[in-house]
């Protein structure tokens, strides 16, 4: 029992810190690409965007965020079930929404707040379950 506590708490810890990882990187992605603006799809228009993009600090920290999504998304899969770890990471949909309409001034439509919710509630109702349904075989050294 203390066994299953502890996955459950790493495995909550470790999609907090994918969800918080993949917002910031999404929301600097956001804003950078918007400092860039508009990519014309021209063989000019894209090696523009490009240039303009390798050269952007905004794009830079955004790509070091999703990394630390990647390696964290990597950790957690290892030691649970994938049909666990997406759902429950998707509560990220309602902070995406979220600061999107408070840091980008997006508007958000009560529909798609309703959506947000929806997406909420499951992962309310997933987290509530146990993080790893199948049983984990650890290979022995070759002698």
């Amino acid at each position: 029992m203390e066994h299953e506590h502890r996955l459950h708490l790493k495995t909550l810890i470790m999609v907090c810190v994918m969800v918080m990882c993949a917002t910031i990187g999404d929301l600097m992605l956001k804003r950078g690409m918007a400092q860039i603006g508009a990519v014309e799809l021209t063989t000019s228009g894209i090696l523009r965007a490009f240039f303009l993009t390798i050269a952007s600090g905004t794009i830079w920290l955004a790509i070091l965020f999703l990394i630390g999504f990647m390696f964290s998304n990597m950790t957690v899969l290892s030691w649970a079930d994938y049909s666990y770890v997406m759902p429950a990471s998707a509560f990220g949909y309602a902070l995406v929404t979220f600061m999107g309409m408070t840091i980008l001034g997006e508007k958000v439509t009560g529909r798609r707040w309703l959506g947000v919710g929806l997406i909420c509630i499951g992962v309310v109702l997933v987290g509530r379950t146990n993080p790893r349904t199948t049983q984990v075989i650890i290979a022995e050294p070759a002698r």
